[in-house]
């Protein structure tokens, strides 16, 4: 069936029809939509749902009921997301699988409640003291928010691993239809469901001769080696298998490619779409996994474009830096940046390519 809603209403009912047992948040602005929805939906299906008093406490909640072996998620946006980072650490130190989102907002600080996509780095290269990696999704439309919630609580248990679901304010605000089943069962794990499919979780001893520890410390050298090995082991198979990317307009040689995701891909591809009518061709790259990055996706293209790639982000420019490292010198790297939290239009993109192409613009540096 077709429904209407917003982003942050798809993502809750994904949350539930993906097997949710516990959610544990606080509501700030622009994700408290996501709050509310679960606050009233949770219940019907006798699901938990606390709103605990910080978003320290929230992500330690989490800690715990990953550990019992449950599927569980948090929310917040960009604020909450720095006080959540120690627990998400200690988190990824466990391995314990947990879905978590972060609607982001324009920042630093408190910085503002409008869209931003500010927090690139923090998501995907900065998560946590420890060098700890999570699979970040970064869908464009409410049909996707749905769709990647679903695929994100199985990428957790997969991987026994945080996965992040990464959207600027507008795509938790915006309203558009949803394509989902007609019928839901309310089906969820049960306690013998994840005694079989998670033999590791601690939640007693039950027919085990040994209970199970999770922890994150490790005093003895070669226990510690050998767990940072496992976990890069872990990272390393991900890149391999988890890259998740979209190509527009790249079956023939392009002038320009850009390199853009989240909400501001639907702009570039109305950009495209104009610019094509005055004989100037346009290719996308649309990063969905944010990590693992598509690299290769990236260097495969550096001889498809005249005159290079453009990275638009709602940021002064964090994407980039991966794309100037994917393309490894190939191809020049220019950036689009806006930082306002006022989102980025289709004509300011179109302007910004036609100035590349008379040579206006510089080449961005790192």
């Amino acid at each position: 069936m077709r429904i209407l809603c917003k982003g942050c209403e798809a993502l809750g009912e994904a949350t539930i029809r993906a097997g949710c047992n516990a959610f544990f948040g606080y509501p700030i602005t622009p994700q408290t939509e996501l709050v509310a929805y679960l606050s009233k939906k949770m219940p019907e299906y006798n699901r938990l749902i606390i709103q605990a008093e910080s978003e320290v406490s929230a992500i330690n909640m989490v800690y715990g009921a990953a550990a019992a072996g449950f599927r569980v998620m948090t929310s917040t946006a960009s604020p909450g997301m720095s006080l959540k980072a120690e627990g998400i650490s200690y988190i990824i130190g466990s391995e314990l699988p947990c879905v978590i989102v972060n609607v982001c907002r324009v920042g630093p600080g408190l910085g503002g409640i409008q869209p931003s996509q500010q927090d690139y780095f923090f998501m995907t290269k900065g998560l946590g003291h420890g060098g700890g990696r999570a699979i970040v999704l970064a869908p464009n439309s409410v049909q996707e928010i749905y769709n990647l919630t679903m695929e994100s609580f199985y990428l957790a248990d997969k991987y026994r691993n945080p996965v992040i679901i990464f959207l600027d304010g507008t795509l938790g605000q915006v309203m558009e239809s949803l394509e989902i089943e007609d019928e839901y069962d309310g089906e969820v794990y049960t306690l013998t469901d994840i005694i079989n499919s998670k033999p590791w979780s601690s939640n007693g001893k039950l027919h085990r001769r040994n209970r199970n520890i999770i922890k994150s410390l490790n005093l003895d050298n070669n226990d510690l080696r050998n767990h940072m090995s496992d976990l890069n082991n872990k990272y390393l198979k991900i890149r391999e298998n988890e890259v998740k990317y979209e190509k527009i307009n790249l079956d023939k040689k392009v002038d320009i490619i850009m390199v853009c995701f989240g909400m501001i891909s639907r702009t570039c591809e109305k950009a495209a779409e104009e610019l094509k009518k005055e004989n100037i061709e346009v290719g996308i790259i649309r990063p969905i996994t944010l990590w693992p990055f598509p690299h290769e996706a990236i260097r495969d293209m550096s001889e498809n474009t005249k005159y290079g790639f453009l990275c638009i982000e709602m940021n002064f420019g964090q994407m980039v830096e991966d794309v100037i490292l994917s393309s490894n010198g190939s191809n020049k790297v220019y950036s689009y940046a806006e930082v306002s939290g006022d989102i980025i239009d289709y004509e300011s993109v179109i302007k910004y390519v036609k100035d590349i192409i008379k040579g206006e613009v510089n080449e961005y540096k790192v």
